[in-house]
């Protein structure tokens, strides 16, 4: 078995339980080194997501509500895919985000921005058969979040990937391309530097819809040398 066979992870793909410059991580990341717990029956056998059915609107973020929500429209989509690049099928693909001023649908959001009655900011799709998965959302806007003076959050949508059960969940962030803020950011800083873009959605023209909404590619690698860095 030769090393294109199989590659095997490597160190500086994912950010470490504590980044200092986020000031969060030293009071919550472990003092001590991880215990394996095996699964089990539970976690084995339950809660499977195999054969959850979805809404129709559930991916399309500006039809969930009476009105369509206002901000930039825009289409995010890509596959998830496992370390050979081959289609990771059926993976239930989960966002949140804000809206387009920045701020969320949650009471803990207390940032002084309007809140969008007709934006809930979440939503589901499940990877067909190729590992493709599609979404229509709002553009989200950056934000205030008090970690440093003058710290802003880039605009980001959160991802969340669940496998066959609600135990196999990764979670990671897609930011936008050649955002100016991304250098002042420490949550994006505190991802390993060769594998900060992989976190950069790409701008895709030829999937944008004319006069409608302009798209972008988020391809999510599962493992491997070039994974998707995850929370």
């Amino acid at each position: 078995m030769n090393e294109e066979t199989y590659r095997r992870p490597s160190a500086g793909q994912h950010p470490p339980n504590r980044f200092d410059a986020y000031k969060s991580t030293p009071g919550r990341s472990p003092s001590k080194p991880a215990v394996v717990l095996p699964h089990s029956l539970s976690e084995i056998t339950g809660p499977l997501l195999q054969a959850e059915r979805l809404d129709g609107l559930e991916n399309d973020l500006t039809r969930q509500r009476m009105a369509e929500p206002l901000g930039e429209r825009i289409i995010v989509h890509g596959r998830v895919l496992d370390e050979d690049g081959k289609a990771v099928p059926n993976a239930m693909v989960e966002i949140w985000q804000c809206n387009a001023a920045g701020r969320y649908h949650h009471p803990g959001d207390q940032h002084d921005a309007p809140l969008d009655p007709n934006f809930y900011g979440g939503g589901r799709a499940r990877a067909d058969a190729e590992g493709s998965y599609s979404f229509v959302t709002i553009k989200p806007g950056a934000y205030p979040w008090k970690n440093h003076h003058n710290a802003w959050r880039p605009a980001h949508i959160h991802f969340s990937l669940f496998g066959p059960g609600f135990a196999t969940r990764l979670i990671t962030q897609m930011y936008f391309p050649n955002d100016p803020l991304l250098a002042f950011d420490p949550i994006y800083k505190s991802v390993p530097e060769g594998a900060r873009e992989r976190l950069q959605a790409a701008f895709d023209m030829e999937t944008t819809r004319p006069e409608w909404a302009l798209a972008y590619r988020f391809d999510i690698v599962l493992r491997g040398r070039n994974a998707t860095p995850m929370e």
